[in-house]
């Protein structure tokens, strides 16, 4: 065991956040904390580094273990380079490094009892430098950067000069490149893209410590962790497998503790009822009997009301009118910053009803298209061209459709005057802002807030073409589930950037990925993407080498227009799924047609005439066990084909 917490307890201004929070870490183990936003995750990871004390309750690390902590908006301010400033975590494999070199100056001129000395000290430093992992030391600070988004070019910016996002993530590789025996992350995965998110988990799932973590990315927490720690209620309860596995347990211990908290109410109110019943008698006998069932209330260990998930927020997007049937026509588009290209020639479409994801690499252009899209920045080539009926609703990740010196309440109706003064507060209150919190300022929201206001305005909107910014930011997972419903259920058109690959498998229709300056289409999820990646990039490449002013080609390669790369896929995905859908049609037909067979016989066998011939009755019997057999066969066929 490397940590454990007991009984823990917290209060802030007679609040409770934390109440007889017990939990500990294994060697090796990678667990996630989890719970909606404000339950008490990051003061929990404060009081366990020390970083704030509990009101009650104990925190215990083993002897000799070590930990290294990276807070939500983790930092480092210095003048250093980017390379330096990782560098400075192998400081001690620089100095015996420089104490090698010293000693291997100094023998060039030592003799006899000297230079026997100087070699047992270079050998002593050898070894402690090669234990190290000495020779290897800069290729692994290399990895790391280029793992979390860095690229060689960057690599000699001073860390003063960057953004709050890539102090962070230099902070994140310090903490990896120092290999404490515990890592403890908050929100590791905000700043980063996708593929620095794969190679976090993949060097997450191989590292040797143990690993605790805080985040909201469902999809990350799936492919780490085989322990989650939920804090609901000020209680902890640990679950030991994945998040799935997590969400499965508490949705079954959900309705079993919500069953029986209805239940104890259910006879709270049968005894409240006995009791004022036999009051009302007004015999002493009676009034005593009364007294008495009161007292066994007194005593009763009352159930707390379980926490009910998506009940809370409410979230329905409904277009005002239908658009036509082509929504958006991309072509030929690029954009450009000074000498930085973020993409040119770009060129899709999207259809009514299609749910599109954009994915790509931090800086390569996704908010810059959705900005160009609505009319925010001008493109340097190309057009883009809306389809009849179209209206956009757009969610923006820094929120500028709204108006910090206002109000929420402010902010609602001076948007959708013809709103009463109840139906804003209805609005509101159905995302969680209840009492005089509609008055507050939207300069004083957090993060979270401020998407939750904008996904109130978003809905108010009917907008029948969707085009978010990054939605699920600062969301907690909750929020996102009821986020995710509605999307699914939005009868209109939607195209979106993203980095949670959870959100994007469950509502993506198709995504296009904006690498190497264009897009690369797939049509299916993010499951389906990951399958389809490696083909679709080599494919590329080949186009790229094609393209190339040093091929041999002498025909320029035609532009990709709506990611012509993946046709082939596309038109063989659809082949594949008329294929099934006619397979399924044929196995449904083939159940009912033995469901009626097979009840056809039992008729016949009931028959009297029937009944009295045993070799007419065997004939039937084997035939309908024989149907059987195959119709549970045609039902595990149907089951395969229905996923």
């Amino acid at each position: 065991m490397i940590l454990a917490c007991q009984n823990l307890r917290k209060e802030f201004v007679d609040k409770k956040v934390l109440q007889d929070v017990s939990f500990h870490i294994e060697d090796h183990e990678k667990a996630a904390i989890v719970g909606v936003n404000g339950a008490g995750k990051t003061t929990l990871l404060r009081i366990i580094v020390g970083e704030s004390a509990p009101d009650e309750g104990l925190v215990t690390f083993a002897k000799d273990k070590t930990f290294g902590y990276l807070a939500q908006n983790g930092a480092v301010s210095t003048e250093n380079t980017i390379y330096e400033e990782l560098l400075s975590v192998k400081k001690n494999l620089l100095d015996l490094e420089e104490m090698m070199r010293k000693c291997e100056a100094d023998m060039k001129n030592a003799e006899g009892d000297a230079l026997d000395a100087l070699m047992k000290r270079y050998s002593d430093l050898t070894h402690a430098f090669e234990i190290g992992d000495g020779y290897s030391y800069k290729s692994e600070v290399v990895g790391v950067l280029k793992g979390l988004g860095f690229t060689e070019a960057e690599f000699t910016k001073s860390v003063s000069t960057l953004s709050g996002g890539q102090k962070t993530r230099v902070a994140l590789g310090k903490l990896l490149l120092q290999k404490p025996d515990l890592i403890i992350l908050d929100e590791p995965t905000n700043h980063l893209d996708v593929s620095s998110i794969s190679w976090l988990e993949t060097y997450l799932l191989n590292y040797k410590g143990a690993v605790l973590i805080v985040s909201h990315d469902r999809y990350f927490l799936d492919r780490i962790c085989t322990k989650i720690i939920e804090i609901d209620q000020t209680k902890a309860t640990t679950f030991l497998g994945n998040y799935s596995d997590y969400a499965e347990k508490k949705k079954q211990l959900r309705i079993a503790a919500m069953n029986a908290y209805l239940n104890q109410q259910r006879e709270i109110q049968h005894q409240e009822e006995v009791i004022e019943k036999l009051r009302s008698f007004g015999r002493e006998k009676a009034i005593k009997r009364a007294e008495s069932r009161e007292k066994m209330l007194d005593k009763l260990d009352r159930i707390e009301k379980p926490t009910e998930v998506n009940t809370d927020m409410k979230l329905t997007l409904t277009p005002y009118r239908e658009s036509g049937k082509d929504v958006l026509t991309v072509e030929g588009l690029a954009k450009s910053f000074g000498d930085k290209e973020l993409f040119k020639n770009v060129s899709f479409e999207i259809k009514r009803g299609e749910h599109v994801a954009i994915l790509g690499d931090n800086g390569t252009g996704k908010t810059t298209l959705l900005k160009i899209l609505n009319e925010l920045l001008p493109a340097d080539a190309g057009e883009f061209t809306l389809g009849t009926n179209v209206e956009i609703g757009y969610y923006d990740q820094e929120h500028h459709v709204l108006h910090p010196e206002k109000t929420l309440f402010d902010e609602i109706s001076d948007d959708y005057p013809y709103l009463t003064n109840t139906e804003i507060r209805n609005v509101l209150a159905a995302f969680l802002f209840t009492g005089d919190e509609v008055f507050k300022l939207i300069r004083d929201l957090s993060g979270g807030e401020r998407g939750r206001v904008s996904l109130a305005k978003l809905m108010l909107g009917n907008a029948n073409f969707l085009i978010l910014d990054e939605p699920t930011n600062h969301l907690d997972i909750a929020s996102k589930e009821i986020l995710e419903d509605a999307i699914n259920q939005y009868e209109g058109t939607v195209l979106y950037v993203s980095h949670d690959r959870y959100f994007i498998n469950r509502t993506a229709h198709r995504i296009l990925e904006l690498t190497q300056n264009r897009f690369v289409n797939y049509v299916g999820n993010y499951d389906y993407y990951l399958e389809k990646r490696e083909v679709q990039m080599a494919t590329l490449e080949e186009q790229l080498k094609k393209e190339s002013p040093n091929s041999l080609s002498k025909e320029p390669a035609p532009a990709a227009k709506d990611g012509a790369l993946d046709y082939k896929a596309k038109k063989e995905e659809q082949a594949r799924l008329r294929k099934k859908e006619n397979d399924l049609k044929k196995c449904e037909a083939k159940i009912a047609e033995l469901e009626e067979r097979i009840a056809a016989i039992d008729e016949e066998m009931a028959k009297p005439d029937v009944a009295t011939q045993s070799l007419k009755l065997q004939e039937l019997s084997k035939e309908q066990e024989s149907l059987r057999a195959e119709l549970e066969q045609k039902y595990e066929e149907w089951e395969t084909l229905a996923e």
